[in-house]
């Protein structure tokens, strides 16, 4: 019953009226409508943000909206890149490493959505960087394949589990598995990497592939950001997925508007949508996101906030153990860059 009412309540948010939403002035959005067009430069999933870019369109069909998808460390060399030269084609920029956004916060002009008050100032890095996406890590299984499934992050770490049967997306590849890494240190106990190590998991670039891996069943186990496995088992791969008892790592993004924007009206009204009560509610229901919002609409399935801890990294350690932790990892995972 509380899904079918989430799903009414969803379908009769895409039925109000623009206006009534607040997406932005009357103005804005008839300029974005004349623009008709942004590009949008992203670090998170090609196939995640295909369907929110169809979500969007529902609401504003008149935009055509240029996906660029690269991983975190390409998209910042490509936007650094372009910035220098002149030629930025970003409208919208969307990372999963805060750190390195708040490296390039002069790039950005001042952009806040209308509901800017509504979200928790601890997911924000600047007052121009928004957490348009709030990710979280949870812990999957190939249930075709697993007869007795992982119950904790700390059963990754057991014996029986060994001879490459979980997976690991490697630590440097974002910020978002910064953050995991983070929370296994700091949560689950200095040793941990090494007692999970020692399982002798197989090693991944990023989580796309390693959810690939894992319907395949060319592992069977491992953790991974809810939004890549959950449109998965929704469409009906061999999937379950939990969020463990010791907690649940989030990663906000930082999305902004660049000064150098072309399509800055399309930019704003896409960024108002996405983080507007209607977009976030779209993004926790269909793609398993949380959401940087003080009062969560909707939680994902299965997440039961009563049971499970959110766990939120400090920004200012986030920044300054990235380089330390991060070739220790390398070492005791023996992953060569």
């Amino acid at each position: 019953m509380k899904s079918i009412l989430i799903a009414l309540g969803f379908a009769s948010a895409l039925a109000m009226p623009a206006a009534a939403q607040d997406f932005g002035p009357p103005e804005l959005i008839a300029a974005a409508k004349q623009e008709g067009r942004l590009v949008y430069y992203t670090a998170n999933f090609a196939e995640v943000e295909q369907e929110v870019i169809k979500a969007f369109n529902k609401r504003f069909p008149e935009i055509k909206v240029e996906m660029v998808r690269a991983p975190g460390g390409q998209l910042i060399t490509r936007v650094k890149t372009e910035a220098a030269a002149g030629k930025l084609s970003a409208d919208v920029v969307d990372h999963s490493d805060r750190a390195l956004m708040t490296d390039l916060g002069g790039l950005f002009q001042d952009y806040a959505p209308p509901n800017s008050k509504d979200y928790l100032p601890e997911s924000m890095i600047s007052p121009k960087l928004w957490p348009r996406v709030t990710l979280v890590w949870s812990i999957a299984y190939n249930s075709a394949l697993v007869k007795k499934p992982p119950k904790s992050w700390m059963d990754l770490t057991k014996p029986e589990y060994g001879n490459k049967q979980i997976g690991e997306v490697i630590a440097p590849s974002g910020g978002t598995t910064w953050t995991r890494v983070m929370f296994e240190r700091q949560v689950l106990g200095e040793d941990y990497w090494k007692k999970q190590a020692a399982t002798d998991p197989v090693l991944y670039p990023s989580g796309a592939p390693m959810s690939d891996a894992l319907v395949r069943g060319e592992i069977v186990m491992g953790p991974l950001l809810y939004n890549i496995v959950y449109p998965k088992k929704r469409d009906g791969a061999p999937l379950e997925i939990f969020f463990a008892p010791e907690g649940a790592p989030v990663n906000p993004y930082a999305s902004g508007v660049p000064s150098t924007a072309k399509n800055p009206n399309a930019a704003k009204l896409f960024l108002n949508w996405c983080l507007s009560q209607e977009g976030q509610t779209f993004m926790i229901k269909e793609l398993g996101n949380l959401t940087s919002l003080r009062q969560p609409p909707v939680y994902p399935e299965g997440f039961d906030p009563k049971v499970v801890k959110v766990w939120l990294p400090n920004f200012d350690q986030y920044v300054k153990l990235h380089a330390s932790w991060v070739e220790e990892w390398n070492k005791t995972y023996g992953y060569r860059q």
